[in-house]
């Protein structure tokens, strides 16, 4: 039985170019296991996005949504040593939990998906009010722009938090 028509380019995609890209990704990550999941999900994307009906530079494009992955992997685990650190530094009676760290981590790889979303400005105006406690005229003044773009701002990254929230992430 013959694919479904909106997966048969993403089938020929894979068939063509799944080697180079693995072997791409590998070069950069120097781990074989890293760069087999991260060329697996580049090809996931592809199914969940249908990738454009005609590519001119295919491996340009598999290597764009790998750089992508890449970057937010990259940044997990960032995210994730900063939080280890921070635990690190904790009396040991006062650290939480293997549980409770875990579910800490997701919670932090959620809300860092969330800021990933936003535009630069927004997430800066985010950041200033969620950790800063700063006002939206304070805000508005300090980034140079009015209050109602700050306002736009702050609906927009709650919005994003909704829809991690519904998603079940938060």
């Amino acid at each position: 039985m013959p694919p479904p028509a909106h997966r048969a380019p993403v089938q020929q995609l894979y068939r063509s170019h799944h080697t180079w890209l693995q072997g791409w990704l590998y070069r950069r990550v120097n781990d074989r296991c890293d760069a087999a999941d991260l060329s697996q999900d580049t090809f996931v994307r592809l199914l969940t996005h249908s990738p454009p009906a005609e590519l001119h530079e295919p491996r340009a494009y598999l290597a764009t949504i790998a750089r992508r992955l890449l970057l937010n992997l990259y940044r997990r685990r960032s995210l994730e040593r900063a939080y280890l650190e921070a635990l690190a530094t904790l009396p040991e009676d006062q650290a939480p939990s293997a549980e409770h760290q875990a579910a800490l981590l997701e919670a932090l790889t959620a809300v860092d998906r969330v800021l990933a979303r936003l535009p630069g400005k927004a997430r800066r105006a985010f950041l200033l009010s969620q950790l800063e406690g700063w006002g939206q005229e304070q805000i508005a003044v300090e980034m140079g722009v009015n209050v109602r773009t700050v306002q736009r701002w702050l609906v927009k990254a709650y919005e994003e938090c909704i829809v991690l929230g519904a998603e079940g992430w938060l």
